[in-house]
């Protein structure tokens, strides 16, 4: 058992200075063994196969970001699942209805974004959603 600071802290320690040495042999080497090819293929800036069309500084549509943070929004949700299900016996009836009343509000906001549009991308869609709130307007 360590009975000094520096012996509790020395394998952390250690452990750090050989991830270091690891990540920098295998990088080291890398540039020092591995093939140095050029070609138009590699220079190209994808490689999905896919050929670049325009400009990379072109504007993208805001559904990218909406989307990202659904994304977001629902792992959030899910991270928050996990404490819950570790202490769920220790809470039992509380934490039942106490999760039950987190889900339906994130369920009330996953309906929200639905009857936006937010997860919407077809063009036909868009026009429908739009033609529906022009209706419900009128």
């Amino acid at each position: 058992m360590p009975t000094t600071y520096a012996q509790t802290w020395f394998p952390v320690l250690v452990q750090i200075v050989i991830a270091i040495a690891v990540a920098t042999g295998m990088i080291g080497l890398s540039a020092i063994l591995g093939r140095k090819v050029r070609d138009p293929v590699k220079s190209m800036p994808y490689e999905s196969g896919m050929n670049p069309v325009g400009n990379a500084r072109e504007r993208f549509s805001v559904k990218f970001y909406l989307v990202a943070m659904v994304f977001i929004l629902f792992d959030i949700e899910a991270i928050f699942l996990y404490p819950w299900a570790v202490v769920y016996r220790q809470l039992r009836l509380f934490a039942f209805f106490e999760m039950l009343l987190f889900i339906a509000l994130v369920l009330c906001g996953f309906f929200y974004i639905w009857k936006k549009g937010v997860l919407n991308w077809s063009v036909d869609g868009q026009r429908k959603a739009q033609e529906e709130r022009a209706n419900r307007a009128a």
